[in-house]
């Protein structure tokens, strides 16, 4: 008897179904698993057989023969167990021919005992059943919640295979789980650290507002202690919240990863990652021998943050490069090539030198000047250029320590974030841009429209282009931060008043950084 059943497996962060093929023939009892499965799959022939038989039914005495269509793709995990179960045991009788397979998908790993085992990537799993018309999915119940924001498809969290026969046999129907979308955007967002908590640096605060309102990269330059970290974590507090689409691609990707909890919908803060700085070039950017999304694709749509910045390798800096232009990165391998978006806010904090205090008014610098020249040619002129504002943080003083004045709260300076966004995005609706959602990201070929100038910021952009050598990239990123900051003041246009403030904070790669 041929029995056919339905599951899915993951490429990327992005999901594929999976036809399995089970075929019972009264032979000599065998039990072959072909369709190039890894090792994780070929061990699925002892799990199977074990659950099987733990959970009361009888693994048949045939020649077993169980096909993961297409073939030539490669199946990956033990997320295929229970669909390979649920077809042995349909073709030995124990589930009826009655019941439609065609509408129905399954995924969970089997332990011994028969129970469903979460996997990673539940949420593109669902979403790749539903994509490929299957209306009911069987999951492991830590994996439901996820994937049920799965449009079009009707997901049964199943605790074992027993649950799923007796549901099949209508014996005992397992309640469907459904995502309530309008409660979950109506509950509070995790708290994060207030911009308030910040003494003094008030030129600080101002560049990581318009690096906000633009989604820019940010680089902060200063001596220990002064809140170059501080001012960083305070980041996601002014950042807008995930829209749907962006949470649900963030969300595909932190359940790839196997970084999702247990019963949890969708991540619905922007994501906040710190590596330490002796991470490999690998763990950063993706890949692996079973390749998994790095640290900048963990990072996509929220914030990166490089603490330390010249203590990186040098391998893991330069990979940097190619993501910040292209929002994505690509890991190659024998087996195919796989995508995993990256467009992340990259925010970098270092000292000056490697003691940390050149420059410092008061406290002297330990390092020779070959020693400081070393220590920021770790940066190198082309990773610099690509980020568009550079910051000094200075020492905080005695008096702003002591300070009984509050700074401005996070809620308030996100207000006027959120007015820029809107702005922004007003005006690329408005040419009919819809790839393009912060100003940061405005393509060489509409940024002319986009950031009009009028004539006293021409001249002066012009004076700083000779004067301080920018690259085209540079000139282009100036453009860019001035929009943003012209937006903060609701002015279509651009002034000498904004071109003048861009320029300022971009200065510091010529005073510091060989290009």
């Amino acid at each position: 008897m041929l029995s056919t059943v339905y599951s899915a497996g993951l490429h990327g962060i992005d999901g594929f179904e999976v036809t399995v093929e089970c075929s019972a023939q009264k032979k000599l009892e065998q039990f072959d698993l072909i369709g190039l499965p890894d090792a994780a799959v070929k061990e699925a022939k002892d799990r199977v057989r074990t659950a099987c038989e733990n959970s009361g039914y009888r693994f048949p005495e045939r020649l077993l023969t169980v096909n993961l269509a297409p073939a030539a793709r490669r199946k990956e995990g033990a997320g295929f167990d229970c669909a390979i179960l649920v077809a042995i045991l349909h073709s030995a009788g124990y589930i009826p021919d009655s019941v439609d397979m065609e509408t129905k998908c399954f995924v969970g790993e089997l332990s011994l005992s028969g129970n469903l085992r979460p996997v990673p990537g539940a949420l593109p799993l669902a979403i790749a059943a539903a994509d490929a018309g299957r209306r009911e999915l069987f999951i492991a119940a830590e994996n439901a919640a996820e994937a049920s924001v799965a449009e079009g498809v009707t997901v049964y969290p199943a605790k074992s295979i027993t649950d799923i026969v007796r549901h099949l046999r209508g014996e005992a129907p397992i309640e469907p789980l459904a995502f309530d979308r309008a409660s979950f955007f109506s509950a509070p967002p995790k708290s994060v650290p207030d911009l308030s908590d910040v003494m003094g640096q008030e030129r600080a605060k101002r560049a990581l507002e318009i690096a906000a309102a633009g989604g820019h990269n940010i680089l902060f330059i200063g001596p220990p202690g002064s809140g170059k970290s501080m001012l960083a974590k305070r980041l996601p507090g002014i950042l807008p919240d995930l829209s749907y689409e962006e949470s649900l691609e963030t969300t595909k990707i932190y359940s790839v990863a196997g970084m999702t909890h247990d019963n949890e919908t969708l991540i619905k803060t922007r994501p906040f990652r710190s590596p330490h700085h002796t991470m490999s070039a690998p763990s950063l950017v993706g890949g692996g021998t079973v390749p998994r999304p790095g640290e900048i694709s963990l990072a996509h749509n929220g914030v990166l943050f490089l603490d330390e910045f010249p203590e990186f390798s040098k391998n893991s800096m330069e990979a940097l490069r190619q993501p910040l232009e292209d929002g994505e990165v690509t890991v190659a391998r024998v087996q195919g090539r796989i995508r995993y978006p990256s467009r992340f806010m990259l925010v970098c904090a270092m000292n000056p030198c490697k003691c940390g205090f050149f420059g410092h008014p008061t406290k002297p610098c330990n390092c020779r000047s070959d020693d400081i020249k070393r220590y920021l040619s770790k940066v190198s002129g082309p990773l610099a250029d690509r980020i568009d504002i550079q910051i000094e943080v200075p020492s905080v003083s005695y008096g702003e320590m002591t300070s009984n004045k509050k700074g401005e709260s996070s809620a308030d300076v996100r207000a006027r974030v959120n007015a820029a966004r809107k702005l922004q995005l007003e005006r690329f609706k408005k040419h009919g841009i819809t790839d393009v959602f912060c100003n940061a990201d405005i393509t060489p070929s509409h940024i002319r429209t986009l950031c009009r100038v009028d004539e006293a910021g021409s001249r002066l952009l012009e004076m700083s282009f000779e004067k301080m050598g920018l690259s085209a990239r540079g000139y282009d990123r100036i453009l860019r931060v001035a929009r943003t900051i012209a937006d903060l003041d609701g002015s279509e246009d651009i002034g000498a008043r904004h071109v003048a403030e861009a320029v300022q904070l971009r200065s510091l790669d010529r005073q510091y950084f060989n290009t």
